[in-house]
């Protein structure tokens, strides 16, 4: 009885492997979360009041005027709702600090472990092969760009707000718009979770008229910008007790899908105008 060789193994490809920049970034996130928790209640709620984004704060630093605007908008509401907001304001709110920094700062902040779990697999699936495509630094000036960009966005839509937004959301909105330039090539097939750089990965980018006119790309678009607004009005209940700043989702998403060509360092087809 003789036996035939069996044929060599191929390399197993393994079930996990993020590029080294989200593992670090995604490892950060989770340690300041973990720190927070041996704070203490109180020490807890002043970080989160330096640290994460308050619309009204951010625009009386700027214009000291701007706090009777603030006041006024309160004495206008009814309720407990108003005397709750007074209280807050005088916390909050003083001439000259802006905090700037928490343009930024807020994307590091998650208000529970369910949030900063979500957000945490929502970047590996898309920042993935937006960190193989651009390198380490320039996909976290992608992703600090976009977070700057979400912070604006709930800015212009609540000036008046005097809740801190915490929550990387609108950075990771960035990352799926930028991989949605270049993940829908014709060669590639529809999966965010390459094991590794491929060819597709590296293919020039087509312009945003052609991404918009692709079928699946549209389809993707359309149905992103249709739930996050789903979920401004309320028609898809999020987390409980938990308001959804999906303001700030469009804004990180339109940044990342716009800015796309600033930061991409896959040359240009010569074809390619846009």
């Amino acid at each position: 009885m003789s036996f035939e060789p069996l044929p060599p193994r191929s390399p197993r490809e393994p079930m996990f492997n993020a590029p080294t920049v989200l593992v670090i970034l995604i490892a950060v996130l989770v340690l300041i979360h973990v720190g927070r928790i041996f704070l203490g209640e109180e020490a807890d709620f002043r970080l989160v009041l330096d640290f994460g984004f308050i619309p009204a704060r951010f625009l009386v630093g700027l214009d000291p005027e701007w706090l009777a605007a603030v006041a006024e908008h309160i004495a206008e509401e009814d309720g407990e709702g108003a005397g709750q907001r007074l209280i807050l304001a005088r916390i909050v709110l003083g001439p000259g600090d802006w905090k700037p920094w928490t343009l930024l700062t807020y994307a590091f902040l998650h208000g529970s472990w369910l949030h900063l779990a979500f957000n945490s697999l929502w970047l590996l699936a898309f920042g993935s092969p937006v960190a193989r495509r651009f390198g380490p630094a320039r996909f976290l000036l992608l992703f600090a760009v976009c977070a700057v960009a979400g912070a604006a966005a709930h800015l212009v839509s609540h000036p008046y707000d005097l809740l801190p937004v915490v929550g990387a959301s609108g950075a990771i909105s960035g990352c799926m718009a930028a991989a949605v330039r270049f993940a829908f090539q014709p060669s590639r097939p529809l999966s965010m979770l390459h094991h590794e750089r491929d060819a597709a990965d590296m293919q020039p980018a087509p312009p945003l008229g052609v991404i918009v006119r692709d079928r699946r790309a549209a389809t993707f678009l359309v149905v992103w910008f249709a739930t996050n607004i789903a979920l401004g009005l309320g028609s898809v209940p999020g987390p409980e007790g938990v308001s959804i700043a999906w303001e700030a989702h469009v804004g990180g998403f339109l940044a990342g899908l716009v800015l796309f060509r600033l930061f991409d360092p896959v040359p240009r087809s010569p074809a390619t105008k846009v």
